[in-house]
């Protein structure tokens, strides 16, 4: 045998080495310069730029900020001032380094973290692990001028770096100055465009002066000479009233409250929210929510705590008044959709999803919001009962409008697909010759039959109660009904008629198996799902691909005697067990030696047992569904003759035929 050449054996020297000196420690602001994508948004650098706007806001916030001035600087930089008390400057008492430098070169550093008493900032909303730093980290070029205790200091950076050290000085006689100025020059490298989105950012700035009354919010634009100012002595009310695309039905609810010390509902001193809805029956809604002034775009608890608190409110005094018609219930959508808001909601310690802080995860926020719309929105509508009544009208209607809307039910999609029901237990496979579903009755048995299946062929849908009798149902109103529905999606075919051309290429699975209990009651939901599959699946059924699974009745556990171990064996019916018996004496077996067992149900099955008598394709029973002798239109005749709502007499007529010749098990 030859020795191997070089080429197929290469030299461990050619190896890459992997030894202590491969583990690479990223330092600094070193890891937002290698996933900027994990840090802020990379599309445009607004983002970044609003880290800067945030931190003046929340000088705002803490009501030591009255004006925040935005300048678009012509060279394409960004200048952010505000009148709020100025970074500090003066070394840090544990690192030794100046304050403002940290702020802007250190990941998790700020003096928003100290939320205790004598804080800096009890609530901010420019505090999620990272910050300025960001901005800095992303930035060619970064400067900073701080004005404070009678003095001025400057300090600038690149790439996160500190080029210019801090320099401070006394400010001129007479300059009572404060405030931080910050002028940021994005670098492109990071970004796929540097232009700022116009609309975004004015949307921004201006919600920040609704959101701070007093406080004067101004965008410069050095191109164009450009500038607009916003300030807003209402609030909450007077923005939205600007912004409201449809007329309000009734005046605007508005509320403001906050945590004292020490309340009941362990909110936090500070912590509560202030709001502003209107009903409106027509145009888009508006709605806007923030957190610690930070725009929420995506919702989240609080969003959610203002739904809530609004519709128990609004259904409490549909109720107290008996305004709601027989057969409508109302749903939390009914009250929601039609109510444009801002929301301003001051939370302690905010969790956000994301570092872009887009949404609230705070759990604790929703039930803060709703202890304090629900009990001022009751009082409200109780001291305006004519307001109350108008829009306990707007609700009913939406309620109706939803209700007759579901009279045509649709198969419910997500991207123009199909979405799998959430209880579906679903196969590996993909192959139609292999794969199986098992409908199964009830969740105890759907779960037996999850752990006892083969996951690689085998997917397991159970069915909550009796499914509906669909023999008289029309097409349009078959997904009404929810068992039916996740039917039709899992097995990836629509209903059709007899006489339909169906469309069975997105059939998921080859064989369609029902699986109930071996008795009355399992029996009667074979028949519904049976009806439902020749009425409204009837392709299904002509190819082959409906079956039904028969599950055993008894288990007989039988003594082990001299070399034959003890076995369990299982009879499906009465004649089975019979015979198992009568082959267990010819064997020697003793008279009552064993043990008969009824199973009522297949949730009284184990996962081993359920897999051996009814899962296993070398060991079950299944039946394939056809028509047997009838021809199609006899078939029909017959079940319509026992599923149809008029067919009393013709059942009576069957009965007194043929029940002599069934045995029932009760």
């Amino acid at each position: 045998m030859s020795s191997p050449t070089p080429a197929q054996n290469p030299s461990p020297s050619a190896a890459p080495v992997y030894g202590e000196g491969s583990i690479r420690v990223l330092k600094g602001l070193e890891p937002v310069k290698q996933r900027p994508g994990m840090y802020t948004r990379t599309d445009h650098p607004l983002h970044i730029v609003q880290e800067v706007i945030d931190n003046a806001a929340d000088e705002a916030l803490a009501g030591f900020c009255r004006r925040i001035q935005v300048t678009l600087h012509a060279d394409g930089s960004v200048g952010v001032e505000d009148d709020g008390r100025g970074i500090p400057f003066g070394l840090h008492p544990q690192e030794q380094v100046p304050v403002v430098e940290i702020v802007f070169t250190r990941l998790h550093a700020g003096g928003k973290f100290d939320k205790g008493s004598g804080g800096a900032y009890s609530f901010s909303g420019g505090l999620h692990g990272v910050g300025v730093s960001v901005t800095n980290a992303l930035a060619s070029r970064l400067q900073v001028q701080v004005w404070r205790e009678k003095q001025s200091a400057t300090i600038a950076f690149a790439g996160g770096d500190v080029i210019e050290p801090l320099q401070v000085r006394a400010a001129a006689a007479g300059d009572r100055r404060q405030g931080t100025a910050v002028r940021v020059w994005p670098d492109a490298k990071y970004f796929d465009a540097m232009e700022l989105p116009r609309h975004e950012l004015v949307h921004l700035l201006r919600s920040k002066a609704v959101l701070m009354p007093g406080v004067t919010v101004t965008l410069k634009t050095e191109k164009t000479g450009e500038v607009m100012t916003w300030a807003y002595k209402g609030g909450l009310r007077d923005y939205l009233s600007q912004s409201l695309n449809g007329e309000p039905i009734i005046p605007l609810f508005e509320g403001e409250q906050y945590a004292g010390s020490g309340e009941a509902e362990n909110f936090a001193e500070g912590e509560g929210a202030s709001w502003c809805v209107a009903f409106t029956e027509d145009g888009a809604p508006l709605r806007e929510s923030y957190v610690n002034l930070i725009p929420t775009v995506a919702g989240g608890t609080h969003e959610a705590g203002l739904k809530d608190g609004l519709f128990a409110a609004v259904k409490g005094f549909i109720e107290l008044h008996a305004l709601l018609p027989k057969g409508v219930k109302l749903m939390p959508d009914d009250v929601f959709s039609r109510a444009s808001f801002v929301l301003s909601a001051k939370v302690l310690d905010p969790q956000f999803q994301g570092q872009t802080k887009e949404r609230l995860n705070s759990r604790d926020a929703l039930r803060l919001v709703t202890a304090y719309v629900r009990p001022a929105m009751e009082l409200w509508l109780n001291q305006h009962v004519e307001y109350g009544r108008r829009l306990a009208e707007l609700v009913i209607r939406q309620a109706q409008s939803r209700q007759r809307a579901s009279q045509k039910v649709e198969k419910k999609k997500g991207s123009g697909v199909a979405v799998l029901p959430g209880k579906l237990t679903d196969c590996e496979s993909r192959d139609l010759t292999l794969n199986e579903v098992f409908l199964v009755e009830g969740d105890s048995a759907g779960g037996s039959a999850k752990m006892g299946r083969d996951k690689e062929t085998q997917a397991v849908l159970p069915l909550r109660g009796k499914v509906l009798n669909a023999w008289e149902v029309e097409r349009d109103r078959l997904f009404a009904n929810a068992e039916i529905h996740d039917i039709s999606v899992a097995i990836g075919v629509d209903p059709h008629g007899a006489g339909d051309a169906a469309d069975l290429s997105g059939l998921r699975y080859g064989k369609i198996c029902i699986l109930s209990d071996a008795d009355v009651d399992g029996s009667h939901i074979q028949v519904l799902l049976l009806t439902l599959f020749f009425r409204h699946f009837p392709r299904l059924v002509e190819a082959g691909h409906v079956y039904v699974a028969r599950p055993p009745l008894f288990r007989v556990d039988a003594p082990a005697r001299g070399r034959k171990p003890a076995v369990k064996l299982y009879a499906l019916d009465e004649g089975e067990l019979q015979a198992i018996l009568d082959k267990l004496r010819k064997e020697g077996a003793r008279e009552g030696s064993w043990s008969i067992s009824r199973f009522k149900g297949l949730g009284e099955m184990s996962a081993e047992q359920l897999w051996d008598t009814t899962l296993n394709p070398d060991t079950r029973r299944l039946l394939r569904v056809e028509y047997g002798a009838l021809d199609l239109a006899a078939t029909a005749e017959a079940i319509g003759k026992l599923m149809g709502k008029g067919e009393a007499a013709a059942r009576r007529e069957l009965m007194e035929l043929h029940g002599d010749s069934v045995e029932v098990d009760v």
